[in-house]
């Protein structure tokens, strides 16, 4: 069942207990129905992202302040960056940057104004601190989905698992990309999954069920106001970036039809209001992403990767690595099989999208998701995990690096954070106490432990630079015991809303 209302007729809407915080001072509801690096950003190995580390094996007695600093002027606030690691939790962030560069505390998250935790429990559940740390598997419990993850992110509302852009009583809710085209603001969705997933349509489309993968795209793609759209799900390519003899599904793309009028440049709704259908734009190659990034941009743009679902997580395996649970260092190595090269990184996608979006003088919110930091962590893969989220890492740092070349900090807030913790990672010989991840140097895999194949109600980091990111400070009413003061996800919503709405 899809819920599709046109823009102008929508209502407005109003880790671990081993750890101390050396490096910095944070670090089911409705029944719960199932359903390249050339920036002064980029890492050396002598850095690494900052976030709490975990070096002792019993609680602090006390948590420190989330870290904040001077709010920036918001006279010129006009653009929004959210930046999610669909699945990444405060080791997954810990784990990649280790392999990374062997340290902590560095570029991009180092410079960021509000470094702290947040919560991203269902409608009708709740997060308590003192019992999550009580036991070892107490945070297998009560976690959210994607899809209702990205409704609380995206709407500020929180639902059922499987609900998009609806409420528990499957009523439609107001998103954020809304919200930023009523102030005339161009708006963008960037993916490394199939862009018709949970979480980029949570941010586009009202529909009662995440798995209506065809009816979300056609609405994200005929319906939506949508500017930029990019994500995964190419009906002509497999996971490793061939061209298939028959095509297996077009249900990312909205279907057989739809697609071949995309590739003819033939269909598209009204995106600016203006009463005149403004058609998509399709592009396909890595050297069309690479263009993109710095040439001539199209009115409206959609990008679809020669590939079937993930850019990189889903490509063949190499021999027989044991990829289940308490994966050990000596199973994988990250990189092991070579990268796909026919096919962008999200980086690409990222300049790409921002050559785009800022050709609007009044602004833009674009997301760009990290998805497939949580299919590796489904299933438990140490290598990839470690590729996808040094993808992500690398990403935020390129927003960071376009703000300050072609923003400012002034202008534009940048958030980053997860939808929900997934794989319960952890360092070797967890259970029941919480060892941390260990170091082995960079370019070498750390020591680390997968616990579950599927997501826990564990907070996650939350990063915010740029005008109002106090406010997230300012709402971290709650406390847990190891995280210090921390946000709810639906806290974002009316943070990013007072930037767009100035």
């Amino acid at each position: 069942m899809m819920i599709s209302l046109h823009k102008s007729h929508r209502p407005l809407r109003d880790a671990l207990i081993v750890l101390t915080f050396a490096t910095l001072p944070w670090l089911s509801g409705c029944n719960n129905q199932c359903e390249p690096e050339t920036s002064h950003h980029a890492y050396t190995h002598n850095e690494q992202p900052a976030y709490a580390t975990v070096e002792s094996e019993t609680a602090p007695s006390t948590a420190a302040q989330p870290q904040r600093m001077e709010a920036a002027p918001t006279s010129h606030a006009k653009n929004v960056i959210l930046l999610i690691g669909d699945g990444m939790g405060f080791n997954h962030l810990r784990a990649g940057s280790l392999y990374r560069t062997g340290e902590t505390n560095a570029p991009p998250y180092r410079d960021f104004d509000i470094k702290m935790a947040m919560s991203t429990y269902l409608n009708g559940g709740n997060y308590d601190g003192d019992q999550v740390w009580s036991g070892f598997a107490n945070v297998k419990e009560g976690a959210t989905d994607s899809a209702a993850a990205a409704t609380a992110l995206a709407c500020g509302t929180k639902t059922y698992r499987a609900g998009l852009g609806v409420d528990c009583q499957r009523q439609p809710v107001d998103n954020i990309v809304e919200i930023a085209e009523k102030q005339g603001k161009s708006t963008g969705i960037v993916t490394s999954v199939p862009l018709s997933h949970a979480t980029p349509a949570g941010f586009v489309v009202h529909n009662v069920s995440r798995r209506n993968y065809e009816e979300i795209a056609r609405e994200m793609i005929l319906d939506s106001g949508v500017d930029v759209l990019m994500g995964g799900g190419h009906p002509w390519y497999d996971n490793d970036g061939q061209l298939l003899a028959t095509p297996e599904s077009y249900q990312y793309v909205g279907g057989e039809k739809l697609w071949h009028q995309l590739q003819e440049a033939a269909v598209g709704g009204d995106a600016d209001g203006d009463g005149i259908n403004d058609h998509w734009t399709l592009i396909e190659s890595r050297n069309e992403f690479q263009n993109l990034a710095k040439g001539s941009t199209p009115k409206r743009l959609l990008g679809v990767p020669r590939i079937a679902k993930t850019l990189q997580q889903e490509r063949k395996l190499e021999g027989d690595g044991d990829y289940g649970s308490h994966v050990t260092t000596e199973t994988v190595k990250p990189y092991t099989v070579p990268l796909i090269t026919t096919v962008p990184t999200l980086v690409e996608m990222s300049q790409a999208a921002l050559n785009v979006l800022d050709n609007n003088e009044q602004g833009f919110f674009l997301m760009i998701e990290g998805g497939a930091i949580d299919w590796a962590s489904h299933d438990n893969q140490s290598d990839r995990l470690i590729e996808e989220q040094v993808d992500f890492d690398r990403t935020v740092a390129a927003v960071c690096d376009w703000v300050e070349q072609h923003s400012s900090w002034q202008d534009t807030l940048v958030l980053v954070t997860a939808d929900h913790e997934c794989g319960y990672l952890t360092g070797p010989d967890s259970d029941p106490r919480w060892n941390p991840v260990t170091n082995n140097g960079a370019g070498k895999l750390p020591g680390l432990e997968w616990h579950h194949t599927s997501h826990t109600n564990s907070l996650v980091p939350l990063f915010a630079r740029g005008p109002h990111a106090e406010q997230l400070a300012q709402r971290a009413t709650n406390d847990d015991p190891v995280r210090g003061p921390y946000a709810d996800n639906t806290d974002l919503y009316p943070v990013m809303q007072s930037v767009l709405e100035k």
